[in-house]
């Protein structure tokens, strides 16, 4: 006895397959739309955060210098945060960036595999430190630890004006801060180049190399070139990270007021976010104002560096290709 099975339909498999590519299009279109709807969203948001701090700050445009904290006008109180913001931020980028590309090629391409998961761990793992713990640490211990390099500045390099003294006791200084700082951003700059030099390609990598260059020739030649909108893009975005920062730079610096290029003495202008941090709680009235439309800078200044960033990375992918 045998038993025969019924087959599908005539053009049963042609149906499904318009099924299968409706539905197909149907999650295009729905994935297509929610990420459009995102990516509006946060435009949204960004223009509510600006037309919040311009609504709150402009009292403060507004008012006469005499009302303004200290007297001497807005753009007065807040041009020495601003000055002390890029200060801070830049020396941070400046100790962190070679810092970033030297940790970021030793895990590559120079460590057992073994030692670079462990440091690349151990790097990571330096983001999620809370900035109020980097502040600790470098009020209680880099900053003390920090005099006598301070006081061997002022010895041999105080005709500079970064260095010109007199050097602080206490290690509170803006050359702490962007030590500080620079440790506080390496993480993030780091994982970014660490992935892009990763993803050099090989062949280019293994051709370097059998064409007789050195290990630093092959690195030069082929994975910087591959990964240098990375390393713009990443110094970008620590340099974002560093404009922000506030508990470790409330904790450690010694303020003044001042805006001085002075880097190792104790007279130190403040940061914006610092100053809002520290003077937010007291004020009132038109006192709060002020930090608001200072808040506003910080956003304007931030706003500018990420715009800048990507400008120069679509550059730098231009000219690669």
């Amino acid at each position: 006895m045998s038993t025969s099975t019924p087959e599908p339909p005539e053009g049963g498999g042609i149906a499904g397959a318009g099924a299968r590519d409706r539905l197909r299009r149907s999650a295009d279109k729905i994935f297509s739309g929610t990420a459009i709807g995102c990516g509006i969203l946060i435009f949204v948001i960004l223009a509510g955060v600006a037309a919040f701090l311009l609504y709150e700050g402009w009292p403060a445009f507004t008012a006469s210098s005499e009302e303004i904290p200290g007297g001497d006008g807005l753009w007065n109180y807040i041009y020495p945060l601003i000055f002390g913001t890029l200060l801070a931020a830049v020396i941070a980028i400046i100790i962190a960036v070679p810092l970033a590309i030297a940790v970021s090629l030793f895990i590559n391409f120079y460590a057992p595999r073994r030692l670079a998961d462990a440091l690349g761990y151990v790097v990571d793992l330096l983001a999620a430190v809370p900035s109020i713990v980097f502040g600790l640490w470098g009020i209680a211990v880099l900053g003390p630890a920090a005099v006598p390099l301070l006081e061997w500045l002022q010895e041999r390099l105080g005709f500079i004006p970064f260095f010109e003294g007199p050097a602080s006791t206490t290690g509170r200084t803006m050359l702490v801060v962007g030590f500080v700082l620079a440790v506080m951003i390496l993480p993030i700059i780091s994982a970014l180049m660490r992935e892009v030099f990763s993803q050099t390609p090989r062949q280019h990598r293994e051709a370097a190399l059998a064409l007789g260059a050195t290990r630093w020739e092959m690195i030069r030649m082929t994975v910087l070139p591959f990964g240098r909108s990375a390393m713009v893009g990443g110094t970008m975005l620590g340099l974002g990270r560093a404009l922000g920062e506030t508990m470790a730079v409330a904790i450690i610096l010694s303020v003044s007021g001042d805006v001085t290029w002075n880097l190792i003495s104790s007279a130190n202008p403040s940061t914006i976010a610092a100053n809002i941090a520290l003077a937010f709680p007291e004020s009132s009235g038109l006192a709060v104002n002020v930090l608001i439309a200072s808040g506003l800078a910080l956003f304007a200044i931030t706003l500018v560096v990420n715009m800048a960033a990507r400008a120069v990375i679509q550059r730098t992918e231009a000219r690669s290709r």
